[in-house]
């Protein structure tokens, strides 16, 4: 007879059940009297485990903190070549997507929430620093030439596009679901901001793999 599984906790499904939610309907439209609804518990049951939802959501956060924080660390762990861009792009957009209900609400969820606030700037400085430090890995390599200045607004504008992306893609069409192709095509202008800088046979491979992602 084979060992069933444990239930998941309940404040696990909460958390799962209320990033769900958010990331469908967009935070300031889901209600804890929601959440309970849709995992048929009591009001009061949530609130054992949560006092309220900015407790749901800054333990969201946190979970996506620590592993925005792990991407971003890993290129500047040894010297990138153009290939390890894309694929740290992507996982960072993943991020993005598992918590995108974060950047779709970002200006409102800070102007409310003191830690995500604070927090929320530390990733975005963490997004500089690693892009600059990448285009300065670039460039020690010979695959990319850019003064220092250069480099320090490319990482900024990179930064800026990463992180309101999804927003550009709901404005562009809200009634448009936003899903992979969406993600790829942020990664490719990230990516596209830096081409203009990159030489060689670094070039000519960002060439290559953009081919991926035009669209007629």
């Amino acid at each position: 007879m084979s060992e069933k599984k444990p239930k998941r906790r309940t404040r696990e499904r909460i958390l799962e059940t209320s990033l769900t939610l958010f990331n469908e309907f967009g935070e300031p439209n889901v209600t804890t009297q929601l959440i309970s609804d849709e995992m048929g518990i009591s009001p009061g049951n949530l609130y054992y485990h949560f006092h309220n939802k900015d407790e749901i959501i800054e333990s969201l956060f946190a979970d996506f903190e620590r592993g925005i924080e792990e991407t971003l660390a890993a290129p500047t762990r040894r010297p990138p070549n153009v290939e390890d861009i894309w694929l740290f792009l992507h996982l960072v957009f993943e991020g993005i997507w598992q918590y995108r209900f974060l950047y779709r609400d970002i200006n409102e969820l800070l102007s409310r929430n003191r830690v995500l606030e604070t927090h929320f700037k530390r990733i975005v400085a963490h997004k500089v620093h690693t892009a600059a430090v990448i285009c300065r890995g670039l460039v020690s390599t010979g695959d990319m030439r850019a003064s220092p200045a250069e480099i320090q607004a490319l990482a900024i504008n990179m930064t800026v596009v990463a992180t309101y992306w999804l927003s550009f893609e709901f404005v562009s069409d809200p009634r448009k679901k936003i899903d992979g192709k969406s993600l790829a095509r942020g990664a490719f202008q990230v990516m596209a901001l830096a081409a203009p800088y990159l030489t060689g046979h670094s070039r000519e491979l960002f060439v290559e793999l953009s081919k991926n992602y035009l669209t007629d």
